[in-house]
Protein backbone atom coordinates (compact mmCIF):
# COMPACT_ATOMS: atom_id res chain seq x y z
CA UNK A 1 0.00 0.00 0.00
CA UNK A 2 1.96 2.88 -1.36
CA UNK A 3 -0.20 4.77 -3.24
CA UNK A 4 -1.39 8.07 -1.42
CA UNK A 5 -5.05 9.21 -0.64
CA UNK A 6 -4.15 12.61 -2.25
CA UNK A 7 -1.53 14.84 -3.09
CA UNK A 8 -1.19 16.20 0.03
CA UNK A 9 0.58 13.38 2.05
CA UNK A 10 3.51 13.00 -0.31
CA UNK A 11 4.34 17.36 -0.95
CA UNK A 12 7.60 18.54 -0.13
CA UNK A 13 7.83 19.18 3.86
CA UNK A 14 8.93 23.11 3.26
CA UNK A 15 5.51 23.46 1.53
CA UNK A 16 3.50 21.91 3.74
CA UNK A 17 4.80 24.45 6.50
CA UNK A 18 4.39 27.30 4.52
CA UNK A 19 0.86 26.40 3.74
CA UNK A 20 0.12 25.65 7.33
CA UNK A 21 1.93 28.61 8.46
CA UNK A 22 0.13 30.84 6.10
CA UNK A 23 -3.37 29.35 7.01
CA UNK A 24 -2.43 29.40 10.96
CA UNK A 25 -2.90 33.72 11.16
CA UNK A 26 -6.51 33.11 9.74
CA UNK A 27 -7.50 30.35 11.75
CA UNK A 28 -6.36 32.44 15.29
CA UNK A 29 -8.50 35.65 13.86
CA UNK A 30 -11.71 33.81 12.78
CA UNK A 31 -11.26 32.05 16.33
CA UNK A 32 -10.93 35.41 18.00
CA UNK A 33 -14.07 36.87 15.95
CA UNK A 34 -16.67 33.98 16.34
CA UNK A 35 -16.03 31.63 19.40
CA UNK A 36 -16.01 33.99 22.93
CA UNK A 37 -14.00 31.69 24.50
CA UNK A 38 -10.86 32.50 22.55
CA UNK A 39 -11.81 36.24 22.42
CA UNK A 40 -11.09 35.80 26.13
CA UNK A 41 -8.31 33.31 25.85
CA UNK A 42 -6.33 35.29 23.20
CA UNK A 43 -7.12 38.55 24.09
CA UNK A 44 -4.55 41.11 22.91
CA UNK A 45 -3.04 38.95 20.42
CA UNK A 46 -2.62 39.90 17.15
CA UNK A 47 -3.66 36.97 14.78
CA UNK A 48 -1.21 38.58 11.71
CA UNK A 49 1.76 37.92 14.20
CA UNK A 50 0.89 34.48 14.81
CA UNK A 51 2.74 32.71 11.93
CA UNK A 52 5.74 30.43 12.82
CA UNK A 53 5.87 27.85 15.52
CA UNK A 54 8.33 30.11 17.39
CA UNK A 55 4.82 32.43 17.48
CA UNK A 56 2.00 29.87 18.27
CA UNK A 57 4.48 28.45 21.25
CA UNK A 58 4.08 32.03 22.44
CA UNK A 59 0.02 31.31 22.94
CA UNK A 60 -1.38 29.31 26.21
CA UNK A 61 -2.00 25.94 26.00
CA UNK A 62 -5.98 24.90 26.77
CA UNK A 63 -6.09 21.79 28.31
CA UNK A 64 -9.54 19.43 28.41
CA UNK A 65 -10.41 19.96 32.22
CA UNK A 66 -9.57 23.71 31.43
CA UNK A 67 -12.28 23.27 28.57
CA UNK A 68 -14.84 21.42 30.65
CA UNK A 69 -14.67 23.85 33.28
CA UNK A 70 -15.25 26.91 30.91
CA UNK A 71 -18.20 24.81 29.48
CA UNK A 72 -19.33 23.86 32.84
CA UNK A 73 -19.38 27.61 33.66
CA UNK A 74 -21.26 28.83 30.92
CA UNK A 75 -23.62 26.03 30.40
CA UNK A 76 -26.84 28.01 30.82
CA UNK A 77 -26.20 30.41 28.03
CA UNK A 78 -23.20 28.59 25.86
CA UNK A 79 -22.86 24.56 26.25
CA UNK A 80 -20.04 24.60 24.33
CA UNK A 81 -17.93 27.22 26.78
CA UNK A 82 -17.63 29.97 23.69
CA UNK A 83 -15.39 27.46 21.75
CA UNK A 84 -17.48 26.48 19.05
CA UNK A 85 -17.53 29.03 16.27
CA UNK A 86 -21.16 27.22 14.29
CA UNK A 87 -24.43 27.09 16.58
CA UNK A 88 -27.68 24.47 16.97
CA UNK A 89 -29.27 24.33 13.81
CA UNK A 90 -28.54 23.33 10.08
CA UNK A 91 -24.65 24.10 10.55
CA UNK A 92 -24.40 21.36 13.25
CA UNK A 93 -26.11 18.36 12.61
CA UNK A 94 -24.79 16.43 15.53
CA UNK A 95 -24.08 17.18 19.26
CA UNK A 96 -21.27 14.44 20.98
CA UNK A 97 -20.84 14.26 24.71
CA UNK A 98 -17.52 12.82 26.37
CA UNK A 99 -17.00 12.18 29.55
CA UNK A 100 -17.04 15.43 31.69
CA UNK A 101 -19.44 15.97 29.76
CA UNK A 102 -17.74 17.65 27.31
CA UNK A 103 -19.96 19.15 24.48
CA UNK A 104 -18.33 18.71 21.02
CA UNK A 105 -20.34 19.83 17.80
CA UNK A 106 -19.83 18.38 14.64
CA UNK A 107 -20.28 20.40 11.30
CA UNK A 108 -21.53 19.72 8.02
CA UNK A 109 -19.04 19.07 5.33
CA UNK A 110 -17.79 15.90 3.63
CA UNK A 111 -15.72 13.69 6.25
CA UNK A 112 -16.00 16.18 8.74
CA UNK A 113 -13.40 14.31 11.18
CA UNK A 114 -11.24 13.40 8.09
CA UNK A 115 -11.00 9.96 9.10
CA UNK A 116 -11.20 9.00 5.06
CA UNK A 117 -7.11 9.64 5.13
CA UNK A 118 -6.41 6.76 7.97
CA UNK A 119 -9.05 4.02 6.64
CA UNK A 120 -7.43 4.47 3.12
CA UNK A 121 -3.89 4.07 4.72
CA UNK A 122 -5.09 1.13 6.36
CA UNK A 123 -6.25 -0.55 2.92
CA UNK A 124 -9.91 0.37 2.87
CA UNK A 125 -11.18 1.30 -0.49
CA UNK A 126 -14.85 1.95 -2.24
CA UNK A 127 -16.85 -0.07 -3.01
CA UNK A 128 -15.78 -2.35 0.63
CA UNK A 129 -18.27 -3.36 3.05
CA UNK A 130 -17.29 -2.02 6.77
CA UNK A 131 -18.43 -3.30 9.79
CA UNK A 132 -18.37 -0.38 12.14
CA UNK A 133 -18.16 -1.59 15.93
CA UNK A 134 -18.04 2.21 17.36
CA UNK A 135 -20.02 3.97 19.51
CA UNK A 136 -23.16 5.50 17.62
CA UNK A 137 -24.45 7.11 21.15
CA UNK A 138 -23.16 10.19 23.02
CA UNK A 139 -19.45 10.02 21.72
CA UNK A 140 -18.25 10.96 18.01
CA UNK A 141 -16.66 7.87 17.24
CA UNK A 142 -18.98 5.61 15.34
CA UNK A 143 -20.05 8.55 13.47
CA UNK A 144 -15.95 9.67 12.68
CA UNK A 145 -15.46 6.18 10.85
CA UNK A 146 -18.75 6.02 8.72
CA UNK A 147 -18.48 9.46 7.79
CA UNK A 148 -14.71 8.54 6.82
CA UNK A 149 -16.09 5.30 5.37
CA UNK A 150 -18.75 7.35 3.22
CA UNK A 151 -16.27 9.57 2.07
CA UNK A 152 -13.98 6.51 0.43
CA UNK A 153 -17.10 4.88 -1.20
CA UNK A 154 -17.66 2.38 1.57
CA UNK A 155 -20.35 1.00 2.68
CA UNK A 156 -20.66 0.67 6.44
CA UNK A 157 -22.64 -1.86 9.27
CA UNK A 158 -23.47 0.72 11.87
CA UNK A 159 -22.81 -2.51 14.14
CA UNK A 160 -22.26 -0.62 17.55
CA UNK A 161 -20.59 -1.59 20.99
CA UNK A 162 -21.58 -5.04 22.39
CA UNK A 163 -23.89 -7.76 21.17
CA UNK A 164 -21.16 -10.40 20.53
CA UNK A 165 -22.97 -13.10 19.10
CA UNK A 166 -25.55 -10.90 17.00
CA UNK A 167 -22.55 -8.67 15.57
CA UNK A 168 -20.85 -12.09 14.63
CA UNK A 169 -24.23 -13.57 12.75
CA UNK A 170 -24.10 -9.97 10.94
CA UNK A 171 -20.53 -10.13 9.73
CA UNK A 172 -20.75 -13.69 8.69
CA UNK A 173 -23.48 -13.11 6.72
CA UNK A 174 -23.00 -9.27 5.24
CA UNK A 175 -18.89 -10.74 4.52
CA UNK A 176 -16.97 -7.39 5.94
CA UNK A 177 -14.04 -6.72 4.20
CA UNK A 178 -12.88 -4.42 7.17
CA UNK A 179 -13.60 -3.54 10.63
CA UNK A 180 -13.58 -1.02 12.48
CA UNK A 181 -13.60 -0.50 16.45
CA UNK A 182 -11.93 -1.32 19.47
CA UNK A 183 -8.54 -3.67 19.04
CA UNK A 184 -10.04 -5.65 22.26
CA UNK A 185 -13.48 -6.14 20.63
CA UNK A 186 -12.09 -7.43 17.64
CA UNK A 187 -10.18 -9.80 19.09
CA UNK A 188 -13.49 -11.16 21.00
CA UNK A 189 -15.63 -11.25 17.85
CA UNK A 190 -12.23 -13.41 16.11
CA UNK A 191 -11.69 -15.51 19.17
CA UNK A 192 -16.02 -16.00 19.73
CA UNK A 193 -16.03 -17.14 15.69
CA UNK A 194 -13.26 -19.65 16.48
CA UNK A 195 -15.05 -20.98 19.81
CA UNK A 196 -18.42 -21.14 17.58
CA UNK A 197 -16.29 -23.01 14.73
CA UNK A 198 -16.76 -20.90 12.12
CA UNK A 199 -13.91 -18.32 10.23
CA UNK A 200 -14.10 -14.98 8.67
CA UNK A 201 -12.00 -15.51 5.55
CA UNK A 202 -13.36 -12.11 4.35
CA UNK A 203 -12.11 -10.13 7.24
CA UNK A 204 -8.89 -8.83 5.98
CA UNK A 205 -8.48 -5.38 7.67
CA UNK A 206 -9.05 -3.46 10.52
CA UNK A 207 -8.59 0.53 11.43
CA UNK A 208 -8.37 0.37 15.26
CA UNK A 209 -8.97 2.93 18.12
CA UNK A 210 -9.97 4.06 21.10
CA UNK A 211 -7.39 2.16 22.98
CA UNK A 212 -3.64 0.69 23.09
CA UNK A 213 -2.80 -1.73 20.43
CA UNK A 214 0.43 -3.56 21.25
CA UNK A 215 2.37 -4.96 19.29
CA UNK A 216 1.59 -8.91 20.60
CA UNK A 217 -2.46 -7.80 19.84
CA UNK A 218 -1.61 -6.67 16.58
CA UNK A 219 0.43 -9.85 15.34
CA UNK A 220 -1.84 -11.91 16.54
CA UNK A 221 -4.40 -10.45 14.34
CA UNK A 222 -2.07 -10.93 11.76
CA UNK A 223 -1.51 -14.68 12.14
CA UNK A 224 -5.02 -14.45 12.04
CA UNK A 225 -5.08 -13.16 8.50
CA UNK A 226 -6.82 -9.43 9.50
CA UNK A 227 -4.25 -6.88 8.76
CA UNK A 228 -4.84 -4.57 11.77
CA UNK A 229 -3.95 -0.82 11.41
CA UNK A 230 -4.54 1.71 14.55
CA UNK A 231 -5.30 5.72 14.21
CA UNK A 232 -5.07 8.05 16.77
CA UNK A 233 -8.14 10.88 17.45
CA UNK A 234 -9.92 12.52 20.09
CA UNK A 235 -13.41 13.66 20.25
CA UNK A 236 -12.10 17.29 20.52
CA UNK A 237 -9.94 17.26 17.42
CA UNK A 238 -10.92 14.04 14.65
CA UNK A 239 -8.23 12.57 13.48
CA UNK A 240 -4.32 13.47 14.49
CA UNK A 241 -2.07 10.60 13.03
CA UNK A 242 -2.73 7.33 11.47
CA UNK A 243 -0.56 4.43 11.07
CA UNK A 244 1.00 2.87 7.00
CA UNK A 245 2.11 -0.09 5.72
CA UNK A 246 5.11 0.75 6.95
CA UNK A 247 4.37 0.33 10.83
CA UNK A 248 6.91 2.98 11.89
CA UNK A 249 5.19 4.97 14.29
CA UNK A 250 2.01 7.31 12.98
CA UNK A 251 2.14 10.02 10.55
CA UNK A 252 0.15 13.15 11.23
CA UNK A 253 -3.04 13.78 9.49
CA UNK A 254 -2.70 17.18 6.77
CA UNK A 255 -5.42 19.22 9.02
CA UNK A 256 -3.65 19.75 12.49
CA UNK A 257 -0.53 21.68 13.77
CA UNK A 258 0.93 19.59 16.73
CA UNK A 259 3.65 20.52 19.14
CA UNK A 260 4.98 18.33 21.79
CA UNK A 261 5.69 19.95 24.91
CA UNK A 262 6.60 19.51 28.61
CA UNK A 263 3.95 18.56 30.42
CA UNK A 264 2.09 20.97 32.62
CA UNK A 265 3.66 23.66 30.12
CA UNK A 266 3.20 25.23 26.83
CA UNK A 267 7.09 24.50 25.75
CA UNK A 268 8.36 22.81 22.86
CA UNK A 269 10.37 20.12 23.72
CA UNK A 270 13.44 19.07 21.50
CA UNK A 271 12.76 16.58 18.98
CA UNK A 272 12.81 12.66 19.81
CA UNK A 273 11.97 13.91 23.66
CA UNK A 274 8.71 12.61 25.33
CA UNK A 275 6.04 15.25 26.10
CA UNK A 276 2.22 16.18 26.30
CA UNK A 277 0.78 16.27 22.35
CA UNK A 278 -0.87 19.74 21.74
CA UNK A 279 -2.83 20.17 18.69
CA UNK A 280 -4.14 23.30 16.81
CA UNK A 281 -7.33 22.42 14.57
CA UNK A 282 -7.97 24.41 11.27
CA UNK A 283 -11.49 23.19 11.62
CA UNK A 284 -13.24 26.20 11.42
CA UNK A 285 -16.06 25.30 12.95
CA UNK A 286 -14.51 23.98 16.34
CA UNK A 287 -11.03 25.60 16.27
CA UNK A 288 -9.45 24.65 18.93
CA UNK A 289 -5.91 26.58 19.57
CA UNK A 290 -3.30 25.00 21.23
CA UNK A 291 -5.19 22.45 22.87
CA UNK A 292 -3.37 20.39 25.26
CA UNK A 293 -4.88 16.32 24.78
CA UNK A 294 -3.08 15.59 27.72
CA UNK A 295 -1.76 12.54 26.01
CA UNK A 296 2.17 11.34 25.53
CA UNK A 297 4.14 10.86 22.64
CA UNK A 298 7.41 11.59 20.50
CA UNK A 299 8.61 12.85 17.39
CA UNK A 300 10.26 10.09 15.24
CA UNK A 301 13.02 11.69 12.79
CA UNK A 302 12.94 11.32 9.27
CA UNK A 303 9.70 10.29 6.90
CA UNK A 304 7.59 7.57 6.82
CA UNK A 305 9.27 5.24 4.09
CA UNK A 306 5.67 4.62 2.28
CA UNK A 307 6.79 8.53 0.46
CA UNK A 308 4.47 10.31 3.14
CA UNK A 309 6.21 12.98 4.06
CA UNK A 310 4.27 14.34 7.15
CA UNK A 311 5.87 14.32 10.31
CA UNK A 312 5.84 11.19 12.90
CA UNK A 313 4.79 10.37 16.23
CA UNK A 314 5.69 7.52 18.09
CA UNK A 315 1.96 6.76 19.38
CA UNK A 316 0.28 7.05 22.45
CA UNK A 317 2.95 6.88 25.29
CA UNK A 318 0.69 7.23 28.25
CA UNK A 319 -0.84 10.67 30.01
CA UNK A 320 0.74 13.66 31.03
CA UNK A 321 -1.42 13.45 33.68
CA UNK A 322 -3.07 9.83 35.59
CA UNK A 323 -6.13 10.14 33.67
CA UNK A 324 -6.03 6.55 31.90
CA UNK A 325 -7.90 4.74 28.90
CA UNK A 326 -9.66 1.40 30.19
CA UNK A 327 -11.57 -0.66 27.26
CA UNK A 328 -11.91 2.56 25.48
CA UNK A 329 -13.17 4.73 28.10
CA UNK A 330 -11.11 7.39 30.13
CA UNK A 331 -10.92 7.35 34.10
CA UNK A 332 -9.72 10.61 35.66
CA UNK A 333 -8.14 10.64 39.43
CA UNK A 334 -11.27 12.63 40.11
CA UNK A 335 -13.77 10.09 39.05
CA UNK A 336 -11.77 7.76 42.00
CA UNK A 337 -12.05 10.68 44.69
CA UNK A 338 -15.84 10.47 44.10
CA UNK A 339 -16.27 7.01 45.35
CA UNK A 340 -13.91 7.59 48.32
CA UNK A 341 -16.30 10.24 49.34
CA UNK A 342 -19.35 7.97 49.22
CA UNK A 343 -17.58 6.24 51.96
CA UNK A 344 -16.47 7.87 55.23
CA UNK A 345 -14.84 4.67 56.42
CA UNK A 346 -11.87 4.49 53.34
CA UNK A 347 -9.00 6.94 54.06
CA UNK A 348 -6.89 6.16 50.83
CA UNK A 349 -7.77 4.63 47.50
CA UNK A 350 -5.26 3.66 44.25
CA UNK A 351 -7.04 2.30 41.51
CA UNK A 352 -4.60 -0.16 39.71
CA UNK A 353 -4.82 -0.99 35.74
CA UNK A 354 -3.33 -4.06 34.50
CA UNK A 355 -3.68 -6.97 32.23
CA UNK A 356 -1.49 -7.05 28.65
CA UNK A 357 -3.10 -7.93 25.12
CA UNK A 358 -6.49 -5.30 25.53
CA UNK A 359 -7.13 -7.70 28.31
CA UNK A 360 -7.87 -4.50 31.03
CA UNK A 361 -8.18 -5.31 34.63
CA UNK A 362 -9.06 -2.62 37.38
CA UNK A 363 -8.45 -3.32 41.26
CA UNK A 364 -9.58 -0.51 43.11
CA UNK A 365 -7.13 -0.42 46.29
CA UNK A 366 -8.63 0.79 49.73
CA UNK A 367 -7.59 1.58 53.08
CA UNK A 368 -9.34 1.22 55.82
CA UNK A 369 -10.16 0.09 59.08
CA UNK A 370 -13.78 -1.51 58.76
CA UNK A 371 -13.10 -3.95 56.01
CA UNK A 372 -16.24 -6.03 55.11
CA UNK A 373 -18.02 -7.93 52.50
CA UNK A 374 -20.80 -5.46 52.39
CA UNK A 375 -17.96 -2.36 51.93
CA UNK A 376 -16.24 -4.55 49.38
CA UNK A 377 -19.68 -4.89 47.21
CA UNK A 378 -20.93 -1.60 48.03
CA UNK A 379 -17.56 -0.05 46.82
CA UNK A 380 -17.18 -1.87 43.53
CA UNK A 381 -21.03 -0.54 42.72
CA UNK A 382 -19.78 2.90 42.72
CA UNK A 383 -16.93 2.31 40.85
CA UNK A 384 -19.25 1.17 38.27
CA UNK A 385 -21.82 4.08 38.25
CA UNK A 386 -19.20 6.81 38.59
CA UNK A 387 -16.58 5.31 35.78
CA UNK A 388 -19.03 2.73 34.02
CA UNK A 389 -16.40 -0.22 34.44
CA UNK A 390 -16.28 -3.06 36.57
CA UNK A 391 -13.02 -3.21 39.24
CA UNK A 392 -12.12 -5.75 41.68
CA UNK A 393 -12.01 -4.21 45.73
CA UNK A 394 -9.19 -4.81 47.52
CA UNK A 395 -8.72 -3.88 50.74
CA UNK A 396 -5.77 -2.94 52.89
CA UNK A 397 -5.21 -1.40 56.46
CA UNK A 398 -4.61 2.13 56.99
CA UNK A 399 -0.63 2.96 55.54
CA UNK A 400 -0.32 0.75 53.03
CA UNK A 401 -0.59 2.70 50.56
CA UNK A 402 2.56 4.17 48.71
CA UNK A 403 2.67 7.72 49.79
CA UNK A 404 3.40 8.83 46.57
CA UNK A 405 0.60 11.24 45.65
CA UNK A 406 -0.80 8.13 42.61
CA UNK A 407 -4.40 7.70 42.82
CA UNK A 408 -4.74 6.38 38.96
CA UNK A 409 -1.36 3.77 38.74
CA UNK A 410 -1.16 2.45 34.76
CA UNK A 411 0.40 -0.65 35.41
CA UNK A 412 -0.08 -2.53 32.23
CA UNK A 413 2.46 -4.18 29.20
CA UNK A 414 2.18 -2.66 26.05
CA UNK A 415 5.08 -4.53 24.61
Amino acid sequence: MTDFYDALEHRDPAQREAALMRALPAQIAHAQTHASAWTTILHGVKAADVNSRAALARLPVTRKHELLARQQTERANNVFGGFAAIGVGASMPRVFASPGPIYEPEGVGKDYWRMARALFAAGFRSGELVHNCFSYHFTPAGSMMESGAHALGCTVFPGGTGQTEQQLQAMLELRPSGYSGTPSFLKILMEKATESQTSLPFLRKALVSGEAFPPSLRDWMTARGVAAYQCYATADIGLIAYETSAREGLVLDEGVIVEIVRPGTGDPVAEGEVGELVVTSLNPDYPLIRFGTGDLTAVLPGHCPTGRTNQRIKGWMGRADQTTKVRGMFVHPGQVDQVVKRFPEVAKARLVVSGEMANDQLHLHVETAQASEVLQAALAQAVRDITKLRADVVMVLPGSLANDGKVIEDARSYQ
